[in-house]
């Protein structure tokens, strides 16, 4: 404001001086000269006034994380939030190889360090992946896959990946629909679940260990509607499997298969497996072809 307030009253005075006819001691060489004093202190004004904004703007982060904010909504309004990630910084699509798409995207810790990781599930696009089904239509039975990225702090790292060991989520599921695959991270672990409605479930636990996911859990359930047959569950890092049998599984309603008359009261048989090394998730070739013994 004070150079503004200078500038102001140094032009005022020049400008009176030559609205006096009286003053003929000014040629045009010091005119120029004038002229050219003033716009030299234009330009340093504005360059005063840049530096001042400039200061206020590291002064104030929150200004700047306002306008990247603003820059990130303009982005999500152009339906292509998905792809920012990190600062604004990394594309996650980056990851996904020619060939495949983003078929859903997951967010947890993975590596217990603070940070929102990302799980990528993605879908195959291959033309000769589409097949008819019995009644004509056509069906994507295209295989899906995984990538991990963890979240550093300048962008992500990929932690693991494998493109096809998911089969389709149109695969066929005999006399009910296809599992389906749930994907979540819990208390640092990632969880797959196969769920299969009146049927039950399977799931498998990996753990981030050295370079790889690594799967250290494994659990089922077998059912027949609301009636748990049976439940299995095993830790492959002690070697146990846990074998739970419902023996009153044979009882049912007279009028009802799907309602039980007794309590579910299981029989545990233990089973200590042999030593093997862990597997990991990046070398299952197919989930669904996955058995233990």
């Amino acid at each position: 404001m004070i150079i503004k307030a200078v500038f102001c009253r140094l032009l005022y005075f020049f400008l009176s001086i030559f609205a006096d006819e009286s003053n003929t001691i000014y040629d045009m060489k010091q005119v120029s000269k004038i002229i050219l004093c003033l716009l030299c202190m234009a330009m340093a004004l504005i360059g005063c006034r840049d530096k001042v904004r400039s200061k206020a703007d590291t002064a104030d982060p929150q200004a700047a994380v306002s306008q990247s904010m603003k820059r990130i909504s303009k982005v999500e309004k152009q339906g292509d939030m998905h792809q920012y990630d990190v600062a604004d910084r990394q594309r996650i699509t980056d990851f996904i190889p020619k060939g495949y798409k983003l078929f859903e995207k997951i967010s947890g810790d993975l590596n217990k360090d603070g940070l929102e990781d990302c799980v990528l599930i993605i879908k195959a696009t291959r033309k000769d992946g589409f097949e008819r089904d019995y009644e004509g239509k056509l069906i994507d039975r295209n295989r899906r896959g995984i990538i991990i990225l963890f979240t550093e702090k300048d962008g992500y790292k990929l932690a693991s990946k494998n493109y096809n060991c998911f089969s389709s989520e149109n695969e066929e599921g005999g006399v009910y629909y296809a599992p389906e695959l749930w994907v979540e991270e819990r208390k640092g672990n990632l969880y797959l679940r196969y769920c299969h409605g009146r049927y039950g479930y399977w799931e498998y636990c990996f753990r981030y260990q050295g370079s790889d996911f690594m799967l250290i859990g494994y659990e089922a359930t077998y059912n027949h509607g609301p009636l748990v047959l049976g439940k299995t569950s095993i830790n492959f890092l002690t070697g146990v499997e846990y074998d739970d049998e419902n023996i009153n599984a044979d009882k049912f309603d007279a009028e009802s298969d799907d309602d039980p008359v007794a309590d579910e009261v299981f029989k545990r048989t233990v089973v200590k497996l042999k030593k093997k090394p862990l597997m990991k998730l990046s070398e299952i070739e197919d989930f669904d072809e996955l058995r233990f013994e």
